[in-house]
């Protein structure tokens, strides 16, 4: 599995991350771990699942993370979560 996380701010891509699992992990845990290791890898904090995001994931596999996720202040607008390939 690919998930592509991109950072925006003012409709302008800043940074963007590629994490890819290839572990016989459940979807939803190389799911959960691959937000982890972007977070890490774009030094921010985990973002928290919200409903909204969960349900945005399922139906589209994709997910908007807004601050409104996150504990601490961020300095983009969101951060976007896109499956890119699955096993």
């Amino acid at each position: 599995m690919k998930l592509w996380f991109k950072e925006w701010k003012d409709s302008r891509l800043m940074r963007d991350v590629v994490v890819a699992d290839e572990s016989d992990d459940t979807r939803t845990h190389k799911v959960f771990n691959a937000v982890k290791e972007a977070a890490y890898r774009l030094d921010i904090g985990t973002p928290i699942w919200l409903d909204v995001t969960i349900d945005s994931f399922k139906r589209h596999s994709k997910a908007r993370f807004t601050q409104d996720a996150f504990i601490e202040p961020i300095e983009f607008d969101y951060l976007e979560m896109e499956v890119l390939e699955e096993d």
